[in-house]
């Protein structure tokens, strides 16, 4: 896959979730899924939006991501902070931080020489050898997953 097309799989998984956010009722966006709401979900995606173009630079330049050093169980600790990190619960302007946020990720990837894409630099994350593809393939899982959770959610919603 090209780096553009990849790109173009990480704009559709961000658009979908913003879609997936945007059908639901008002009181459904602070509502609990498992043990985050909507809006801690969408805050989380817009930090790890950003985190994704510091740790990609740090894998480019050889250095393991700082979020991957000591992230607590599941990325628990780099979460709590992030979602503390943008507390508004106003929908649309986190679903407007969450756009910009992914535009800011998309503009940084397409500076990415393609000869780096999939390029071994060496970090590694346990057995996992870190790349600029593995890490967006993981955070496009990420949107995949986060949408399918508020997507449960609304069909489970009484009336």
């Amino acid at each position: 896959m090209t780096i553009e097309a990849q790109i173009a799989r990480l704009d559709r998984s961000v658009e979908d979730f913003i879609r997936a956010v945007c059908t639901l009722e008002d009181r459904s966006f602070t509502s609990m899924i498992n043990r985050w709401s909507v809006r801690d979900i969408v805050a989380h995606l817009v930090g790890w939006n950003r985190y994704i173009i510091e740790g990609s630079e740090q894998i480019l330049g050889g250095e393991l991501p700082w979020y991957d050093v000591d992230p607590g169980e599941n990325y628990s600790k780099i979460n709590a902070v992030v979602i503390r990190q943008y507390p508004s619960v106003n929908r649309t302007e986190l679903v407007d931080e969450l756009r910009a946020s992914a535009a800011e990720l998309m503009d940084f990837l397409r500076s990415v020489d393609a000869g780096d894409w999939d390029r071994d630099f060496g970090v590694r994350h346990g057995e996992e050898t870190l790349t600029i593809r593995g890490t967006i393939d993981d955070l496009i899982a990420d949107y995949v997953h986060h949408r399918q959770q508020i997507t449960d959610q609304a069909a489970a919603a009484p009336g």
